[in-house]
């Protein structure tokens, strides 16, 4: 049996219109509407901001503004007949979309995109799999379905882009606080030969190994655990032990700076610790932490108002 197609019909009007569009549908009928407007978007963001990254400017930019009534009828000849009848004495464009019975569960897909990032990286959702990745560009598959972070993120393209220059050929990586793992898997995937990640989060474990799952890693190259570093001695001097040529923090600056002290335990021999996360409002305040712990800053990057910035053992 043939799934059901469903017409999502879609009215652009503005926020002074509102009540007078919506009270029109309801007047001809059509009682299940959905508002999307700027305000609800952002709620939306800001309530699934555990597991989502902060969507790309030009969804923002879209977005902007936008008051927009939708709802659904049918995609057949009652379907159709009953839209031309909920439509009656509107007098604002709209456009329909075919939606497929399973289009429902998977709506928030269109958030989503393939990113290019640095020189070399290619982040793409799971269910994109299937398109052709551009000459020179190495994938990092994720499900965004079940991430804390995506690469959409500018902190997060930053720490990429360092990643990709930093990582070498066999190199270890520890990532704290690695939400869905973008980053120890990014360096696997650039030839580092193991990688540990930490988040105190435990959801982020199971998310984590899915995702590198979903880059043919396992777990005899990737160790997901969690815990608190900077709380928890005990882990940190069981992860000081192995010593890491490649140190990642895509946290924010409140973290950054108490973890600082803990760094230099964590770092093999000419070892980089690589922070982002830090608004460049706070850019000093986050080097100067790393200066007071023994760490030199080698390189600072910025993009769109945030900063990662890169230091080494003084």
């Amino acid at each position: 049996m043939e799934d059901t197609k469903w017409l999502e019909v879609a009215i652009d009007t503005t926020q002074d219109r509102l009540e007078e569009v919506s009270a029109r549908l309801m007047a001809n009928g059509m009682t299940g509407l959905v508002i999307e407007d700027e305000a609800d978007f952002r709620r939306f963001l800001e309530e699934n901001r555990q597991y989502w990254d902060y969507v790309d400017q030009e969804l923002l930019d879209r977005m902007r503004g936008v008051t927009r009534v939708k709802f659904y009828v049918t995609d057949d000849e009652t379907g159709r007949a009953q839209l031309t009848e909920y439509l009656r004495g509107i007098d604002l464009p709209y456009t329909t979309a075919v939606l497929g019975e399973n289009d429902w569960a998977h709506s928030w897909q269109k958030y989503y995109q393939p990113i290019q990032v640095g020189a070399r990286l290619y982040i793409v959702p799971d269910w994109m799999r299937d398109r052709p990745v551009p000459e020179g560009r190495v994938p990092v598959y994720l499900d965004p379905g079940l991430t804390f972070g995506t690469g959409s993120h500018a902190s997060t393209q930053l720490c990429l882009a360092g990643v990709e220059e930093a990582v070498r050929p066999g190199a270890r990586v520890l990532d704290l606080g690695c939400g869905s793992g973008i980053l120890s898997i990014a360096a696997l995937v650039l030839g580092a030969g193991r990688a540990e990640a930490v988040d105190i989060d435990p959801k982020a474990v199971d998310v984590a190994y899915e995702n590198a799952a979903l880059n043919g890693i396992g777990r005899d190259r990737l160790t997901v655990r969690a815990g608190d570093v900077i709380s928890d001695r005990a882990l940190a001097e069981e992860l000081g032990r192995a010593r890491y040529d490649l140190v990642l923090a895509n946290i924010v600056a409140d973290v950054i700076i108490p973890l600082s002290s803990r760094v230099p335990g964590l770092l093999a021999e000419g070892g980089l610790f690589l922070c982002s996360g830090v608004i460049d409002s706070r850019a000093e305040e986050v080097a100067a932490a790393l200066a007071k712990n023994g760490l030199r800053v080698t390189r600072r990057r910025e993009k769109s108002g945030w900063v990662a910035l890169e230091a080494q053992l003084a």
